[in-house]
């Protein structure tokens, strides 16, 4: 897969992009080979962007990545780890934490960057992402810490997760530096993006949204779900047409739309259908077939 750039300025990323946050279900367990053979397989596969949290299974992913990460032949410049801080999940790695809760002062970015970068086993963060919109965040504050972190190199680029366009303004009118990108929960069961503003405010940054959940958790493809019964069967006679599966197709339609789908499934037979959807070329009148299907309507409002 051809790399893409997911803002004006950088960085590379490749269009499809892997993320661990659902390795705790994997059926063989969580472990260091685990995660080693999910790296291996997406590099193969053209994928060299991977998607992180300091949560991501049980505060355990990141450092798992790390150790297999030096064990694959991969320069570290040819990979771009995003990684993300904010959520505060109550767990046995952290008894402190009584609630889940958001957290976006600068003692807790710097706590869990550095956290990070211990466990990754890296000098820098390729992206930093504010997990969650956090209603206590002083926005001032927050800037000033992520400034001083990509001023120091530690971290290249910054953005956020799920935020909505006011938050996105009110943050980004404290930053001197760009917000790369928002990370949306985004896929056709969710088009809320497409009209809620959000992708255009994205597209406005010069930026590109990543989709989280681009199968909607794999909800659009259980065919013993009736409330997705329409939907299903639209993807799956206009798949026919072009040879492929609704999987496929799902992705490519939000490949057209300029986002960029982040895998999260343990199966690696999802994982390539994903990748192959980057050379679809998916026709504008079949991406509205879709749209209105999977909407119940005949416009965008």
């Amino acid at each position: 897969m051809n790399k893409v750039y997911l803002g004006e300025n950088g960085p590379e990323v490749s269009p499809v992009i892997y993320s661990f946050w659902r390795a705790m279900e994997d059926p063989d367990g969580i472990s260091y080979e685990t995660i080693k053979s999910k790296l291996i397989a997406c590099l193969e596969l053209g994928i060299t962007t991977f998607d992180h949290a300091d949560s991501y299974g049980n505060y355990k992913v990141e450092e798992l990545f790390g150790k297999a990460l030096k064990e694959v032949s991969v320069k570290r410049e040819d990979i771009v780890i995003s990684t993300k801080c904010g959520i505060n999940l109550v767990s046995e790695a952290r008894p402190n934490y009584k609630i889940r809760h958001y957290d976006s002062s600068p003692e807790a970015i710097f706590k869990s960057v550095s956290q990070s970068l211990k466990n990754l086993q890296t000098d820098y963060i390729d992206i930093l992402l504010l997990h969650h919109p956090d209603p206590l965040m002083d926005a001032d504050e927050t800037a000033s810490a992520l400034t001083q972190l990509v001023n120091k190199g530690t971290v290249k680029y910054v953005g956020v997760v799920d935020f909505t366009v006011h938050q996105h303004q009110l943050l980004q009118s404290r930053l001197s530096i760009p917000i790369i990108t928002n990370h949306l929960e985004f896929n056709l069961l969710n088009t809320k993006p497409l009209t809620d503003g959000t992708i255009d405010f994205i597209k406005q940054q010069y930026s590109r949204p990543l989709a989280w959940a681009p199968l909607a958790g794999g909800k659009l493809l259980d065919d013993n779900d009736a409330s997705t019964f329409n939907i299903r069967s639209t993807l799956k006679h206009i798949a026919a047409n072009y040879k492929i599966n609704e999987e496929q197709l799902a992705i490519a339609w939000l490949l057209k739309v300029g986002a960029l789908p982040i895998v999260g499934t343990n199966s690696l037979k999802r994982i390539k259908n994903a990748t192959t959807a980057v050379d679809i070329k998916l026709d504008r009148q079949d991406w509205f077939e879709i749209y209105f299907a999977a909407t119940n309507t005949t416009k965008i409002n």
